[in-house]
């Protein structure tokens, strides 16, 4: 089972000049996506017990998303107020004393033997308590779990820069894959050109490094020639969730292919890299095409690994 540890929000998107309620959070499109693309998987994270919260599990419980390690609190769930500039997502966020922003580590208990990798990622990593925890999950497990990372930086959310990117210089280093957009990249290294700036991490330990960059498609780093895919061309309603699902792409294929272990990884192949950055261009390229974050479904792929 891949366990998926990160938020869960309300995504309030714009319709028809009102805001419509729909579940989200980078973490959470991803379990969600992994679920519909057949995977089993798992989901950790603090779920409301206000109706928010049940539209939350709603989602997850369709997609065969197993969640027997989210605690249930009486704390608000967090909402987001998208903006769309050209079909581009932005964000404002509710969340101070929110259900998932006050996650601490007794809130989590024993990981089962069926989980068999870790991914984690997005705002969940920047605020404590929440952020703190997540950081004790994966240095707890790191050793033993193939892990994969995914911080989908959001500037305006990280109050103390440099307290984060300190996070962050812990973090990935203990991670077998990182993703990383191209702001990404220039938020962590403004110094530096984006696959400089991949290598750079690289050096730091993960396996592979991969670069997201929208139109221009996905590009590996690893230890050989970089491998790169084109972007699967298709009428873009928004973004929300694209690079979610990417990941969720990435991680299906890499299960699928057998890779999805420490070892697996550690000896990966270029054809198996181009396979699973396939799969996640793919899967993203559905989501982009329907409002909102609404990742395909098994049957809606085509055999691509």
């Amino acid at each position: 089972m891949i366990l998926c540890a990160g938020e869960s929000l309300i995504d309030m998107v714009p319709q028809d000049g009102a805001f419509r309620p729909l579940a989200g959070g980078a973490v959470y499109n991803t379990a969600i996506a992994l679920g519909r693309l057949g995977r089993a998987t798992g989901y950790l994270w603090p779920i409301s017990r206000d109706p928010f919260g049940d539209q939350i599990l709603a989602p997850l419980a369709e997609a065969g998303v197993n969640t027997d390690l989210c605690p249930r609190t009486d704390r608000l769930t967090t909402l987001a107020l998208v903006t769309l500039t050209n079909g581009e997502a932005r964000y404002s966020f509710y969340d101070e004393g929110s259900a998932g922003r006050m996650l601490v580590p007794g809130d989590i208990g024993p990981l089962p033997r069926t989980v068999t990798a870790l991914f984690a990622g997005g705002i969940s990593l920047v605020p404590d308590p929440c952020g703190a925890t997540l950081e004790g999950l994966v240095a707890a497990h790191h050793a033993r779990l193939p892990v994969m990372i995914d911080p989908n930086i959001r500037p305006f959310f990280v109050t103390d820069p440099e307290a984060y990117r300190a996070r962050l210089a812990r973090l990935l280093p203990m991670a077998d894959v990182v993703k990383l957009s191209s702001d990404d990249l220039e938020w962590l290294h403004p110094d530096l050109a984006p696959e400089e700036a991949a290598r750079r991490i690289l050096a730091t330990g993960p396996k592979l490094v991969l670069h997201t960059g929208g139109e221009s498609g996905a590009r590996a780093i690893w230890a050989g020639e970089t491998v790169a895919v084109p972007a699967v061309r298709t009428t873009v309603a928004d973004t929300i969730g694209a690079g979610d699902t990417f990941n969720a792409g990435v991680l299906a294929s890499l299960d699928r292919q057998g890779l999805l272990s420490k070892d697996g990884i550690a000896a990966i192949t270029p054809d198996q890299i181009r396979a699973a950055l396939t799969l996640g261009a793919q899967a993203a390229s559905v989501t982009v095409s329907r409002p909102g974050a609404n990742p395909p479904w098994a049957h809606e792929m085509a055999a691509s690994d």
